[in-house]
C-alpha cells in the first residue's frame, strides 16, 4: 500500500515587525513545495495558532517565521509539546541566538571574536553614560532580541545615543550596543552541519540596514572577494558559532571582515529569509543546488527533540515532608 503523502504547514506572519519578511519566505517555500507535488497548508502564524495546527492536522511544519515568537524558540516548544516535526534549530538554540547578548557570550567562550558591547534594557536607559563608558563612536544600536536589522542605528555622537536605545528598545525591550567595525560584510550558510559557501554584501550605507534591504541597493558577491585562506577561516568560524548554540537546519552565520585584523561574528540566523532571491538561496544556487531541492532538504531534516520523560511512580498514600531548620 502506498505511503499517504506528507501534509505540509508552512507557518508564516508571525506576530512582530518582520511580518511582511515573513509572508515573503512562506510563500516562497509553499510554491517550491508544490512545484514538488507535495500538500501544502498555509498557516498564518497568530493567536490560537495551536488551534490552527490541530484543525489543519499537519504532519509537518515549516517555519517561515522571522523575529520575536517566530524564531526566539516559543514556536518551537508549541511545537515541541504538539509532537509535530518542524524545521529550524531546537527550542533552546532558537532562544540562544535571537538573544543577541547571550550569544555573544557563548561566541566568546568559544574563542569567537565578536564586537565590544553591552546590552541595557528600556527600563534602565538612565544606566547606558556608564555602561557606555570608553566604548567610543560610532557604535552600532539595535534590538537585542530581533532581526531584519529593523530597530538598527548607527550612532556617531553621544547625543545621538538615547535616542536610538528608545529606538531599538521598542522592538523587545533590551537594546544592544557594539562597537562599530568597519569591513566587508559577508554571510556564510550551513545547511545540515554542512558549509553550503558564503557570500559578500555590498552596499552603500555606512552598515546593512532596513533601508538598504528594502530598496534593493545591495549586491551580493557569490563567492566573497576575499583570499581562500580567509574565507576557509571563515566557514570554520561560522560552524564553531553554531555549534556553540546547538544550531541545526538551515543556519546563516553574519561576519563583518575588516581589511587589517580579526574577523569578527555579528550573529547567528536560525530561521534565515528564504525567497528565491534571499542570500541563503543564491549561496545554494552556486553550490548547484537549486531552490526546489534546497527546500525538500529542509523539509527532511524536521523533527521533534522529545523529551522523553518518565512517568512519575503512583503514589498510594500522602508522603509527610517534615520540615527543618537551619
Amino acid at each position: 500500500m502506498m505511503e499517504r503523502a506528507k501534509r505540509i504547514g508552512v507557518l508564516m506572519g508571525g506576530w512582530g515587525e518582520e511580518r511582511e519578511a515573513s509572508m515573503r519566505t512562506g510563500e516562497a517555500l509553499a510554491q517550491a513545495l508544490e512545484a514538488k507535488g507535495h500538500p501544502v497548508v498555509r498557516l498564518f502564524a497568530g493567536n490560537a495558532l495551536d488551534t490552527s495546527l490541530r484543525e489543519a492536522a499537519v504532519d509537518v511544519a515549516v517555519l517561515a517565521l522571522h523575529g520575536r515568537m517566530g524564531e526566539d524558540g516559543r514556536v518551537q516548544g508549541l511545537l515541541e509539546v504538539m509532537g509535530i516535526p518542524y524545521t529550524g534549530s531546537g527550542v533552546l538554540a532558537s532562544a540562544l541566538a535571537m538573544n543577541k547578548g547571550f550569544a555573544k557570550k557563548l561566541f566568546r567562550q568559544h574563542n569567537l571574536a565578536t564586537p565590544t558591547g553591552y546590552v541595557v534594557s528600556a527600563a534602565r536607559l538612565a544606566d547606558a553614560p556608564a555602561l557606555h563608558a570608553d566604548l567610543g563612536f560610532p557604535c552600532v544600536v539595535k534590538p537585542a532580541n530581533g532581526g531584519s536589522s529593523v530597530g538598527l542605528t548607527l550612532v556617531h555622537t553621544r547625543e545621538q545615543l538615547e535616542p536610538a536605545l528608545q529606538l531599538a528598545c521598542r522592538y523587545g525591550g533590551e537594546a544592544l550596543v557594539e562597537r562599530f567595525v568597519k569591513g566587508k560584510e559577508v554571510t556564510v550558510a550551513i545547511l545540515d552541519g554542512r558549509v553550503l559557501g558564503a557570500c559578500e554584501v555590498s552596499h552603500d550605507g555606512s552598515v546593512y540596514d532596513a533601508s538598504s534591504k528594502s530598496e534593493g541597493t545591495a549586491r551580493a558577491h557569490v563567492p566573497p572577494r576575499l583570499p581562500q585562506t580567509r574565507l576557509a577561516n571563515l566557514e570554520q568560524m561560522a560552524l564553531t558559532a553554531a555549534r556553540a548554540l546547538g544550531c541545526r537546519g538551515a543556519v546563516r552565520v553574519d561576519f563583518i571582515v575588516p581589511e587589517v585584523g580579526n574577523e569578527v561574528v555579528l550573529e547567528v540566523n536560525t530561521l534565515p529569509g528564504f525567497t528565491r532571491t534571499s542570500l541563503f538561496a543564491r549561496i545554494a544556487k552556486a553550490a548547484g543546488l537549486s531552490f526546489e531541492d534546497l527546500v525538500e532538504q529542509l523539509v527532511a531534516g524536521a523533527r521533534v527533540d522529545g523529551a522523553h520523560v518518565h512517568e512519575a511512580p503512583a503514589v498510594s498514600a500522602p508522603v509527610e515532608v517534615q520540615a527543618h531548620a537551619g
